[in-house]
């Protein structure tokens, strides 16, 4: 058995790797999922298609910006399965604008849930599997943690952040077996982009472009872990 833990999951990335973990059930590899995200009837939706393949599943509506609802997602999660083998730190936010236009609420918007939600998430499901000397988390970052962006100097800094994160974090989960990758996409259909979805589609990747190899890395023999995973569309950043 395997406990799965993806936020953001109701949409875009993080839905499309629920399904593919859904997907590659079988005799030797059981996952139970536990999904949160902002909007219950998305994880509803959700949590019925995995479930269709039986693939035991629980949902949580939750603001990962809101400590209430950082703790409310580790208890429930243990709670429901007495541990987590996996986490995906997949929720992330942004807002786009002028850097002279951006704000005091854009900056708490974005940092709340990109930095300050996900640092606090990953520390208690780290402690545990420190604990355990075993698991795997996941950053879905972005090749923003690398690129500055023009119109993103707030979803730029946050991921910059991650990516700090990360290379700290790894520092410590190399001692305890624990693995620590992160996932680095360009530009991906999700509802992020807004109305430039659907204008910038055809160069973009799809979701399910991004699940697969997270899956398969965590498929890899525990000896093994996969450190970095970059994607881009094949015509490059956008």
């Amino acid at each position: 058995m395997s406990v799965i833990l993806i936020t953001g999951a109701g949409k875009g990335i993080g839905r499309a790797i629920a399904v593919e973990f859904a997907k590659r059930k079988s005799e030797g590899f059981s996952p139970k999922l536990f999904l949160t995200s902002r909007t219950l009837s998305d994880l509803l939706a959700l949590k019925k298609e995995c479930e269709a393949m039986r693939v035991e599943t629980h949902v949580l509506d939750a603001e990962l910006s809101k400590m209430d609802d950082v703790n409310r997602i580790y208890e429930s999660a243990l709670s429901r399965f007495g541990r987590v083998d996996c986490l995906i730190n997949n929720a992330g936010v942004g807002r786009f604008k002028h850097i002279l236009e951006l704000t005091e609420e854009d900056y708490d918007f974005t940092m709340n849930t990109n930095l300050k939600g996900t640092f606090f998430l990953t520390q208690k499901i780290f402690a545990d599997m420190q604990a355990r000397q075993s698991g795997h988390i996941f950053f879905i970052t972005s090749v923003a943690a690398e690129t500055p962006f023009e119109q993103s100097a707030l979803y730029c800094a946050s991921k910059f952040g991650q990516k700090g994160l990360v290379e700290v974090l790894r520092l410590y989960a190399r001692k305890c077996k624990v693995r620590i990758t992160n996932v680095m996409p360009g530009a991906v259909a999700t509802p992020m982009w807004g109305e430039a979805r659907e204008r910038l589609s055809e160069k973009m990747m799809m979701p399910e472009d991004i699940a697969k190899p997270i899956v398969e890395a965590y498929l890899q023999p525990t000896r093994t872990c996969v450190e970095e995973i970059v994607l881009r569309p094949i015509g490059g950043d956008l």
